[in-house]
């Protein structure tokens, strides 16, 4: 779950209603995948990693799940899959087992994770932007937490 969250960038609704053949064909884990968000209606695709491939096909392994299977399913009868409460529960131990404040990271960190590091690489606002998933590149500014008119002098210089 931890790296699957870090390579997708989903939110936390969108990560615990993943479905098995969202990031599977056959037998096999995708390098890459593509789901539609619930909170903007907009595709977002990303990439797992080699070690999220791994975690993945084990998880789906251990737990005996099926392709139309949810990817991290509930224990509770009334719950399909792990809720978003619960999955804020799961990182905020993640974060006191890392030794860190669980007041300044929760389930948004890990979204923000590897957008931030992809920016700090690359200064591509566009491409944030598009991993995201977000419509305005206003909102990948403020969401990234650079000033705009930073943002504004590093697009110009980026070629499309």
């Amino acid at each position: 779950m931890f790296n699957l969250a870090i390579d997708s960038k989903l939110r936390g609704c969108d990560l615990v209603s993943l479905r098995v053949r969202d990031v599977t064909h056959g037998n096999q884990v995708l390098s890459r995948a593509m789901v539609v968000q619930r909170k903007t209606q907009r595709p977002v695709q990303f990439e797992l990693t080699e070690p999220t491939r791994t975690a993945v096909a084990a998880w789906i392994a251990k737990a005996a799940l099926r392709s139309e299977d949810f990817l991290f399913p509930s224990h509770l009868h009334d719950s399909p899959h792990v809720s978003t409460r619960q999955y804020a529960r799961i990182v905020e131990h993640w974060v006191v087992a890392a030794g860190l404040d669980p007041s300044a990271y929760g389930t948004h960190s890990m979204r923000r994770t590897k957008a931030t590091l992809i920016y700090k690489r690359t200064k591509n606002l566009r491409a944030v932007q598009l991993l995201l998933g977000h419509s305005k590149f206003e909102s990948t500014v403020r969401y990234l937490g650079i000033e705009v008119d930073d943002a504004l002098e590093i697009s110009e210089q980026i070629e499309i």
